[in-house]
């Protein structure tokens, strides 16, 4: 394994934003265009060919640049290219998050860079080209949008809470049946209502930058939350597991919330925990 120094995780840190704007300009020629779609797991799972070129633009200025480094991505798992996660460095890649968006020209897509060493999230980058948002976090130095520093709300009541949450993409009807009675829970609070962007990035970075109280979600995988992960926590917020413990990036489950009493409130309300097979297993 490499022994990385500070200096070394600035650099990739630094690198991340530079790439991240570059796939961005990808992203944004093409977002009015007519796209080439596919599905993947099912018909609400859908993948363009601007994911798969975002994607191998990211791996190859990685590899060029770092080669030693692991790379863990959408597009290469679902083409079943899985890397187990260890303590190398190891990049963690959404090349578009929000792609139903992205073909429904919905503003709410993102880049997304996240960076591991020895399996703690050390930095996350998430661009919007569209909304030209850039969200960055490295771990102890603070969140930032757009080079102004993020945080969260302070509201400590869930009942006066913006949660957000998704959908995701499985139409099993146990799945969806437990979804909407979580959904039933959570309103029943009653908390002031539920967003969903559709998005799991852009969905946590409102919690960063204190438009939203809470994210929570079932399914989603380890590069739709790991960049955004860590600008929750360095805008103040917490991660935790569906069911209020230790958040684990590859168990497929988040709460991201202002604060720690708002997170577990939320747990409590959710009747209905959803278990999905662990990220690179």
């Amino acid at each position: 394994m490499d022994i990385m120094t500070e200096s070394e995780i600035n650099e990739c840190f630094a690198f991340a934003s530079t790439i991240a704007k570059e796939a961005g300009k990808v992203i944004s020629s093409a977002f009015y265009k007519e796209k080439d779609i596919e599905t993947k797991a099912g018909v609400a799972d859908l993948v363009t060919k601007s994911d798969k070129e975002v994607e191998k633009l990211l791996f190859d200025s990685i590899r060029s640049k770092f080669p030693s480094h692991k790379l863990i991505g959408e597009e290469s798992v679902s083409a079943g290219d899985v890397s187990p996660h260890t303590n190398d460095p190891t990049w963690i890649i959404d090349p578009i998050d929000g792609t139903t968006n992205f073909v429904h020209r919905f503003p709410y897509v993102a880049v997304c860079i996240g960076f591991t060493y020895n399996k703690e999230i050390k930095f996350g980058v998430v661009y919007n080209p569209i909304l030209d948002e850039l969200y960055t976090a490295k771990r102890g130095t603070g969140a930032f949008l757009n080079g102004t520093r993020i945080h969260v709300s302070q509201e400590p009541d869930l009942r006066k809470c913006l949660v957000m949450t998704e959908c995701g993409s499985s139409r099993d009807d146990v799945v969806m049946a437990k979804l909407f009675e979580n959904m039933q829970s959570v309103l029943s609070t009653p908390v002031h209502t539920i967003h969903s962007l559709g998005s799991a990035a852009m969905n946590a970075c409102m919690v960063a930058k204190g438009a939203a109280e809470a994210y929570y979600e079932f399914g989603p995988h380890c590069w739709d939350f790991c960049a955004a992960g860590i600008i929750v926590e360095e805008a103040g917020g917490v991660l935790m597991n569906g069911d209020g413990g230790p958040f684990d990036l590859m168990a497929r489950q988040i709460i991201a919330a202002n604060n720690p009493e708002v997170g577990k409130s939320l747990a409590k309300r959710l009747v209905q925990q959803i278990s999905f097979p662990h990220d690179c297993q």
